[in-house]
């Protein structure tokens, strides 16, 4: 089997589902001569053109081709304990075709392909490869050297991180979290999970916060009419939320404390989350730009749903930011909730 081409065994199998009486007689023919006994696996294969080439990780959801012999009497197939669904007329004495189930575990396994045989159970070193990793939030994303970062998403199996071009040892990790320590020179850097399957990347930039769990640059809430408030549940990522609620096309605004203004030569937008308690519109107001016209107008939902706007979304130009206003569209009464604002890097 070691140099067989895998568009004849494609002609092959195909043949077979004609001609199942045939292939039938063939195996029984087999296990006569005694080809049956004695099972072993010698090697497992993607199923694709060309040369077979042997592989030691599998991924779900596609088919692999198992060589050996003794095969032709097989009555289960286990990937990680998995009872895994074959096709008998796709079996030879010295092939299995088979499809991995997507179902198949990945994590806390035991790392084995079992065959079970008439004539005795093969164990073979096989792993099933865990899905590309999902990359949800880090926080904070303001850390600076030192700090501990949680990162949340899925399929953190065996994870590697990099903060740019860095490699950065994991603390402790889970299948949907981890922890690293944020090293030097880490500022406008990305975080990237890898697992055995893939990479995911933060959308965010280090160090581009304005609001994540705090607010930065010294800015704050500028009112104290109980309008706006932070919540501890919720949130779109990390532990905290902003609340704001808004008066029938009124708005509220979030600035530095001293009227300071941020550069932002280094940003070619803002980035936010917002839903509603009810669906809604929202005004957003920069420096100051009251009237209409001037305001970027987005639809909210009941459901977090991410905004990224480039600068050029208002009708003017944006080198600095001094303060931010909410301002309700609807001209109802309206509750809000905003998390991880900040900026879009060049």
């Amino acid at each position: 089997m070691k140099n067989i081409k895998i568009k004849y065994l494609f002609s092959f199998f195909a043949t077979a589902f004609v001609l199942v009486g045939g292939f039938s007689s063939c195996n029984s023919d087999d296990a006569a001569s005694g080809g049956s006994g004695n099972p072993a696996i010698t090697s497992v294969a993607l199923s694709k053109e060309g040369d077979l080439v042997p592989v030691t990780v599998g991924d779900p959801k596609n088919y692999y081709i198992i060589q050996g012999t003794g095969l032709s009497t097989v009555s289960k197939i286990y990937f990680n304990d998995f009872d895994t669904y074959f096709n008998p007329v796709l079996v030879t004495d010295t092939a299995i075709f088979v499809l991995i189930d997507e179902k198949t575990p990945y994590a806390n396994s035991s790392n084995k392909l079992k065959v079970v045989t008439k004539f005795g159970t093969i164990l073979y070193d096989f792993m099933i490869s865990p899905p590309t990793p999902k990359l949800v939030s880090y926080n904070p994303i303001n850390a600076v050297e030192g700090d501990i970062v949680t990162v949340s998403g899925d399929y953190f199996l065996n994870p590697l991180v990099k903060v740019g071009t860095v490699d950065v040892p994991v603390i402790s990790s889970s299948l949907t979290e981890l922890k690293f320590k944020m090293p030097a020179n880490a500022a406008n850097k990305y975080v990237t999970v890898t697992n055995i399957s893939g990479s995911a990347t933060s959308k965010e930039a280090i160090g581009t916060a304005l609001f994540d769990d705090v607010w930065y640059n010294d800015w704050f809430y500028d009112g104290g009419d109980d309008k706006v408030s932070l919540e501890s549940s919720g949130a779109a990522q990390g532990n905290v939320m902003i609340k704001s609620i808004n008066d029938g096309w009124g708005g509220n605004r979030f600035r530095n404390k001293d009227w300071g203004t941020l550069d932002m030569a280094n940003y070619s937008g803002i980035r936010l989350f917002i839903k509603g308690e009810k669906a809604g519109k929202v005004a957003i107001i920069l420096n100051g730009h009251w009237s209409d016209p001037d305001a970027k107008v987005i639809d909210v939902t009941t459901e977090w749903k991410e905004y990224n706007l480039p600068w050029n979304s208002w009708p003017f130009a944006v080198t600095s930011l001094q303060d931010i206003v909410l301002k309700d569209f609807t001209g109802n009464k309206s509750t809000y909730y905003l998390d991880n604002i900040g900026f879009i890097l060049k």
